[in-house]
Formats: C-alpha cells, structure tokens, sequence
C-alpha cells in the first residue's frame, strides 16, 4: 500500500513537471519573481556579511586595545604620555627582544574624495609607533616601502587607496595646512586597517597640535589566557582610569550598528518583496490546476489518491521556487560578491571599505526562503486540487 502510495505521488509529480513547458508563460512569473526576492536578499545581506568580515579580519585574539574608561570608540578616548608609558610595567605583554610589543596610537579623520563619485568622505588617519607593524600580525608592504619616521610621509591601506583619490604611491596630498607624500601601499589581511592611513605619530601630533597625548594603545599578549591577570593589574591601579578589551571584543561592538541597520533594512525589504512572489506562486498554481482540471479529475477516477494529487502540486510550486532560488543566487554572486564599497562607520564617523560577501550560508539562507516561498505559494491551490470533485470536473471539462 505505501508503494502504492509513493508511485502515485512519482507518477503525477513527473507528470506535472513534463508539461511545465505547456504552462511556461505563468511559470516563468513565478520563477523571476522567486529570483528577484533571492536575489535582493542575498545581495542586501552579503553587505553586513562583508562588513562584518572587514571588521572581524581586523582583530587578533592576542592583541590588546587600551583606550580611557567609559570611551565607546577611538575617536572619543583619549590618553595622555605618561598612560602610555606604564603599560611596561603590566604583565603579559609580549616582547621582542627588548621592544615592548605595544603601540601608542593617535586617530583624526580627514577629508578625500571618493573615485566613484568624487564627492568627499571621512577617512581614518592613524598615527603610530614603530611597534604597530609587529602588533598587527597580518601588517605587509606590498608596494613601495615603509615611512621614515619624523617625515611627512604615509602609507596606505589597499582598499583605501583602490576606493579613494590622490592615494597612488609617489604622489601628494594635503590635509590642512601640511601635505603628506603617499611612500607605499599595505595589506592587513583584508581587515579594517585597509581602508585607513599610516604614518608616524609623533608627525601626527606636531600636524594636528596633539601636544604628546595619544588616543589608544594596542598591544600582544604572551597569550589569551594572561587576559585576566593584565585586566587585575589595570584595576589595582584606578589613577590610569584605562579600560581593556580584547580588540575582537572591540572590533565587535563597533560592526554591530552598521551590521543592525543594514539587516534592519535588508530583512523588511526581502519580506516585502516574498509577499509578492507568494501571490505570484498562487496564481500560477491556481492557474496550473484550472488548467488541468479534467487531467486531474481523471487521475482521482483512475484510483489516484486526494493527497498524492495535492503533494504533486505543492512539489511543482517547490520546483519552480528552487529554480528561481538558484537563479536569484547565482546572478546575486556574480554581480555583487567582492564588489568594492565604502560606507560610514557610525562608530568612528569614517569610512570603511569593504567588499560585498556572498557566502554559502547567506546561499543557504536565500535557498530556504525560495522554499517557503514555495511552500506558501504552492499550499492552497495544492488543497484545491484535492478537493476538486471528480464528477463535477469531469463533466464540466467534458
């Protein structure tokens, strides 16, 4: 009987998906419509996925940043030399050698003109100590060469100087009153120090009449674990007023807005768009049974069962659904995954570059939705087809 059962529901599922052809014009609807609901969602969400991946290469489970108590970002700490001279004393930072493996750093944004639009944005300029390049582990030079320190000179992130104007290595730019001449290019593992500016921070202080105050400092652990003990040392000494965070933690907090809003816009937009795409997998399989009125009729006469008939319906639907999923994902990887952007970090009130992400799990996610879609469209015009009377259809389609 179960045999029985499953042959009926393979016979009539292979029956309806042979005569698709015949019913190609209302099975197309649903299909593009399925497509464009994927498409736009896989697309929406791939930009937080970038983001967040931009935000996350960034950070080092090792390495520390060190900013005043009850600072949200680097823009709003602030630490003063003397701060940034005890951290010698704290245990579990990593040494090279005789050099302290910790940076004091000092962050302004400055004012350059997108390539794209030639409109202008807010870009990161970070001032740093020597030690910057061993903290960062995934820190390379891949054109020209380093700064010298006490020289007006920067190097720039690859993202930044591929989004951003005036950034080519041997040329010139001017932010204020000082201009700055571009020595080499750097790569950071595709993380967030690629969409900013280096140079030497002592430079920075002078530029920007910083006196000898610094805004963060970063710093490598021996290991994860001595975490504990570096916080215990900070805490017994309150006169520093420092809080620390692993800069996971901190690159974390600081995706998360951006990764909120887009998802906040990306989830509502794609839910409005299936609602359409649902009503248009309902008429297509209201239309798919009407049309095959009689040719079901006949099966239930033939012995065929009420559920075998509805099943092989809402397999259609299915079918049509994944097919447009497919498309949807396919054309979505294609247009957007590595398209270059850039948007502002609401943290830093700077710009991040990042580079559009369609994952697999963002591919899985769009697939899941195309079946619900499937599912919904293809569930009441399924019941229809079951409940059709066989006398009645017979003899109307006679």
């Amino acid at each position: 009987m179960t045999f029985n059962w499953l042959s009926q529901i393979f016979i009539i599922s292979l029956m309806n998906l042979r005569n698709i052809p015949q019913r190609w014009g209302t099975s197309s609807v649903a299909i593009f419509g399925v497509a464009c609901v994927v498409g736009v969602f896989i697309a929406v969400l791939s930009m937080a996925t970038g983001f967040q991946r931009t935000m996350s290469n960034a950070g080092s489970p090792n390495t520390v940043i060190i900013m005043r108590a009850g600072a949200t970002s680097e823009m709003s700490s602030g630490l003063s030399y003397e701060q940034t001279q005890w951290i010698s004393s704290l245990p579990g930072i990593e040494k090279n050698g005789e050099q302290l493996l910790s940076s004091a750093e000092l962050f302004v944004v400055v004012d350059i003109s997108k390539k794209t639009t030639n409109t202008s944005a807010n870009v990161s300029l970070r001032g740093v100590m020597p030690a910057a390049f061993a903290v960062r582990d995934k820190f390379n030079i891949v054109e020209g060469r380093n700064f010298e320190p006490g020289k007006n000179e920067l190097i720039v992130g690859r993202s930044a100087q591929k989004q951003f104007n005036n950034l080519a290595v041997g040329s010139s730019i001017k932010f204020g009153q000082t201009e700055w001449r571009v020595v080499g290019m750097f790569e950071s593992g595709g993380g967030l120090a690629e969409s900013e500016l280096w140079c030497d921070a002592k430079i920075l202080q002078a530029a920007y009449r910083r006196g000898n105050s610094f805004q963060t400092i970063r710093a490598k652990l021996i290991s994860p674990s001595v975490l504990a003990d570096l916080k215990a040392a900070v805490a017994a000494d309150p006169k520093f007023n420092v809080d620390v965070k692993l800069e996971t933690a901190y690159l974390s907090e600081q995706s998360a807005p951006m990764t909120k809003f887009i998802m906040g816009v990306g989830y509502p937009l794609a839910i409005l768009m299936a609602l359409g795409a649902i009503f248009g997998a309902i008429n297509t399989m209201y239309t798919s049974v009407s049309t095959r009125t009689r040719e079901i009729a006949t099966l239930r006469a033939l012995g065929f069962g009420a559920f075998p008939v509805a099943f092989s319906t809402l397999f259609e639907s299915l079918v049509l659904a994944f097919v447009g999923g497919a498309i949807g994902s396919v054309v979505a990887y294609f247009l957007f995954n590595g398209y270059t952007v850039s948007t502002l970090n609401f943290a830093s009130f700077s710009q991040v570059v990042f580079d559009f992400a369609v994952t697999p799990a963002l591919v899985k996610q769009g697939v899941i939705f195309a079946a619900a879609i499937g599912f919904i469209g293809g569930l009441f015009p399924a019941i229809r087809a079951a409940r059709l009377p066989v006398a009645t259809a017979l003899r109307d389609n006679g």
